[in-house]
């Protein structure tokens, strides 16, 4: 099976082939910097880091491009109330927002263009499009036509009666028609400016990408990415000025993840549902929110609450003990021959083929589970060689996924190491009411220590008992009106 993604164009899963193969041009619509990374950003990221990290792992060589809108009207607002420059309020949420990715695992994009670094560029492009008359000036303000579009709404799917009804339209006076964009904004007092053909003023949103991803990537370029919430009207006006600017295609794949919502009500700081990535990682582990993210298809919409988070925690830790298990086995095991058959080439392939079908994580890591599962049955009776397969596949898996096997292991504390080796002391005196003893206080701290043939080892108990049971991603059903744990003070009852 060959690698196939899902076109928002054209509404169909097609064939991945890159234009100049083995290089793969992505651009990725990037984060306006006027306040914190939320979750919806922590979404997108992800979603395209995966996106990215497959299509390495498969052979291709993925030059990201993706932007940083640091001139807007909310960073404008930003700077005004705070009396300092559009460039500080955006350097300053472009370090958070660096942070917060790289605590995820968020690869770094190859470049990271700014709006104010291609303001040319734009005047560049808004001249052409003035030349061929599909843009207009008025009031000093530059709109783009929609009518001279034959195809407009081709990538949203709306066609222009409907698009009115449910597009956001400013009350615009200068404009012809209602969802005609701005292409450039005259000059406002206290706002930035630059001297153009059209006179002094500021680029609108809709034409930065436009010019940046022509400008480092070419035209046309493989795949173009981001929210759900960007197709309708930023990509779909980014693809309305293309097709005015050359007779080549301007995308091949236009790619697009889901939306998040907060206990199944969209996420909204109106709704007092709104949270940042910091807050969230003040709660959980960077790689249990990463993972969380994983379990929903790119595409699919996700709900974010904290039995979720908690179940993603707990499955998570079922796959690094299996992995920690995989090194204390290695150490251990007196097995020159397995007893059962272990294929890698199965679970391999399992792998593959999820990720195949347009970047299925949720198939991909039930592959991963599978894997997990036959081990922790198995695990005694398999060869060295066959753990040691095993072990690679996880790292292998893990390299695509990012779920922190290498990166983070499984700490025990201190004075529960103690207790277990007190314990085992107490085992080899045949001191066994003792090692009972010893026992039930390690539980009750959380962990579980496991006997086998070859020495005992320490787990976290909720994480073990998952792993025993091999039902990590099983969901968990709350029973009626009960509350769930919840540091974000946000759960309701559930009915």
């Amino acid at each position: 099976m060959s690698l196939k993604v899902y076109n928002t164009l054209s509404r169909q899963k097609e064939e991945f082939i890159p234009l100049n193969a083995p290089e793969v041009g992505m651009y990725v619509c990037g984060i306006t910097p006027y306040d914190e990374t939320h979750l919806g950003h922590a979404r997108a990221y992800v979603s395209f880091d995966i996106i990215r990290r497959y299509l390495e792992y498969s052979g291709f060589k993925v030059v990201h491009i993706q932007n940083i809108t640091d001139i807007d009207d909310k960073i404008i607002k930003k700077g005004n109330e705070e009396k300092k420059t559009i460039g500080e309020i955006s350097d300053r949420y472009n370090a958070s927002f660096f942070e917060a990715m790289d605590r995820l695992k968020v690869k770094r994009a190859a470049k990271y263009p700014k709006a104010t670094e291609y303001v040319q560029e734009m005047m560049d492009l808004i001249s052409r499009l003035l030349q061929k008359g599909v843009a207009y000036e008025s009031g000093g303000d530059v709109y783009f036509d929609i009518t001279k579009v034959k195809d407009y709404g081709a990538l949203s799917g709306r066609d222009i009666e409907g698009m009115q009804a449910g597009a956001r339209v400013e009350i615009n006076e200068k404009k012809k028609g209602p969802l005609d964009f701005v292409l450039w904004k005259a000059a406002k007092e206290g706002e930035p400016s630059w001297d153009s053909p059209f006179g002094k003023g500021r680029p609108g949103w809709h034409t930065e990408c436009v010019a940046m991803s022509q400008q480092l990537l070419g035209r046309p370029f493989d795949i173009h990415g981001g929210g759900a919430d960007l197709i309708f009207p930023h990509h779909e006006n980014e693809l309305a000025q293309a097709s005015y600017l050359s007779d080549k295609p301007f995308v091949k794949y236009w790619l697009h993840n889901g939306f998040i919502t907060i206990n199944k009500e969209k996420m909204s700081k109106s709704l007092g549902n709104y949270f940042t990535i910091a807050e969230v990682l003040k709660q959980y582990d960077p790689m249990t929110v990463r993972y969380f993210l994983l379990r929903t298809h790119y595409r699919g919409p996700i709900n974010f609450s904290c039995a979720d988070l908690d179940e993603a925690k707990a499955a998570l830790e079922g796959i690094k003990n299996a992995y920690q298990d995989t090194l204390f086995m290695l150490k251990n095991t007196k097995n020159d021959k397995s007893e059962v058959k272990f294929d890698a080439k199965y679970f391999k392939e399992k792998f593959i083929q999820a990720m195949d079908d347009d970047f299925n994580t949720s198939a991909a890591l039930a592959a991963v589970f599978e894997l997990v599962r036959f081990f922790n049955e198995h695990k005694f009776k398999l060869s060295g060689e066959d753990i040691t397969n095993i072990k690679h596949l996880m790292e292998e898996f893990n390299s695509v996924l990012q779920l922190g096997l290498k990166e983070s292991r499984i700490e025990v504390k201190e004075d529960i190491n103690a207790l277990a080796d007190q314990r085992i002391k107490a085992r080899n005196d045949k001191d066994f009411a003792l090692a009972d003893k010893l026992r039930v206080e390690i539980e009750s701290k959380g962990y579980i220590i496991e006997d086998t043939p070859f020495g005992s080892f320490v787990k976290k108990k909720e994480a073990a008992l998952r792993q025993a049971q091999g039902k990590a991603e099983e969901k968990t059903e709350e029973k009626k009106g009960k509350t769930v744990s919840d540091p974000f003070h946000f759960n309701k009852k559930s009915k």
